[in-house]
């Protein structure tokens, strides 16, 4: 069960790492990258960074092993930038495929369902 403080402190933490791999971070490895969600642990001091990668395989792997890579830049950044905690949390880089899945599903969706034409043409009828 998650808290209001840990909801509020993650998204805090999303929004500063993104601006961070957006601004610092300088690695080619990393893609185009985005943050989904990070889940702090109930003592603010770890936290678990959903990331979803456009890209192959190859690319999604390159770009958490940047990610890895930087990931005490982007902590050292975190405790700078982010006054209210006590500590700088410990980062933890997963792969989120959902919105890679929500892609896959909206074109299986396109094959299955009638185009707006087609049912334009019914109504016709």
């Amino acid at each position: 069960m998650t808290s209001y403080r840990t909801d509020q402190v993650g998204e805090q933490v999303r929004e500063e790492i993104m601006a961070i791999i957006r601004r610092d971070l300088k690695d080619p490895r990393i893609g185009f990258v985005s943050i989904t969600a990070v889940r702090m642990s109930p003592d603010l001091r770890q936290a678990r960074v959903r990331v979803s990668v456009l890209g192959n395989e190859e690319q999604q792997k390159a770009s958490i092993a940047g990610l890895v890579s930087a990931r005490g830049l982007i902590r050292h950044e975190l405790g700078r930038r982010l006054q209210n905690l006590k500590y700088s949390p410990e980062l933890r880089f997963e792969l989120d495929p959902s919105i890679e899945y929500s892609v896959h599903i909206a074109e299986l969706l396109k094959e299955v369902l009638p185009s707006g034409r087609d049912q334009a043409e019914e109504v016709d009828r």
